[in-house]
């Protein structure tokens, strides 16, 4: 969907998946939801046209209720984006860097800012979010009270910025998947393509392997493999994988036929172009 009028996303206004949303819809409406589920909800009701949803980060790893939602979500992704985090430390007009006595945040933004935090000798205190911690030390006024979140953050809470792009590494960077509630395949022989998909293997030796050797022996990247618990079951493993190609391609035709041989079930997320951060993510591993 090139044009959609409202995208959701989990968090406050100001949160980094507001700010993705800005980067790749910029004319659409950026829906606010308190939860996951609730975004999820927003799109499958159609009060959300597409969701912006983050699914893994360089530094914190794998979103994990992602995951666990999107089996029986019947929604579909659509796209990728990736974005490279870039945490600004904010406070109050007028406040100073020696002022500031605490800083608010997201666990994950606190512990990806962790030498900033030292130098500066503030006590880092942990909130649900690094939107919410910004609109808060902006509603309370206290110029001791420092957040850290984004310049978009900073643009809707009218803070100032003490001190710019103070994460740790600078690698730090966030996938976001685009849902929808439909099926929207990218067409065959258009770019690079990334296909994403469940399975589960059947209760027999070396299933998994099996399953796997099929990419190997047919030349498939396969660029993630994770594993979860179905229903709490510790003999029942699901598997989320993503591959480069798409069905349509003979290889990837081959050893999905190989993979229905040692799976009970298997469901394709999504068929979507690769993003461009793949290809120099690449250039620079080689």
């Amino acid at each position: 969907m090139a044009n959609p009028k409202k995208v959701a996303f989990q968090g406050e206004p100001g949160a980094n998946s507001h700010l993705a949303i800005r980067e790749v819809y910029p004319k659409a409406e950026a829906l606010p939801c308190a939860t996951f589920e609730d975004a999820f909800a927003a799109i499958a009701s159609g009060d959300a046209d597409l969701g912006m949803i983050p699914i893994e980060n360089s530094v914190a790893g794998r979103v994990a209720d992602i995951h666990h939602l999107m089996p029986d979500s019947k929604l579909h992704i659509i796209a990728e984006h990736f974005m490279p985090v870039r945490h600004q430390l904010l406070a109050v007009k007028g406040a100073r860097r020696a002022d500031i006595k605490t800083v608010e945040s997201h666990v994950h933004a606190l512990g990806q800012c962790r030498k900033v935090i030292r130098q500066l000798g503030i006590r880092p205190i942990v909130a649900a979010d690094t939107a919410g911690s910004a609109r808060e030390i902006a509603e309370v006024g206290d110029k001791s009270r420092a957040a850290i979140a984004t310049r978009l953050a900073a643009e809707i809470y009218g803070l100032s910025i003490l001190a710019e792009d103070i994460e740790d590494e600078s690698h730090n960077t966030t996938r976001f998947i685009v849902l929808a509630r439909e099926a929207q395949w990218a067409k065959n022989g258009t770019g690079p393509m990334i296909t994403t998909f469940l399975f589960r293997v059947r209760n027999v030796p070396a299933a998994l392997y099996k399953t796997l050797g099929g990419f190997a022996t047919n030349g498939v990247n396969m660029t993630k493999l994770e594993s979860y618990m179905v229903e709490g079951n510790f003999f029942a493993t699901q598997f989320y994988a993503d591959v480069e190609g798409h069905p349509e391609d003979k290889n990837l035709v081959l050893a999905f036929e190989e993979l229905s041989f040692y799976s009970k079930e298997m469901k394709i997320l999504g068929v979507y172009p690769a993003h461009p951060f793949r290809a120099t993510f690449e250039e620079a591993a080689d």
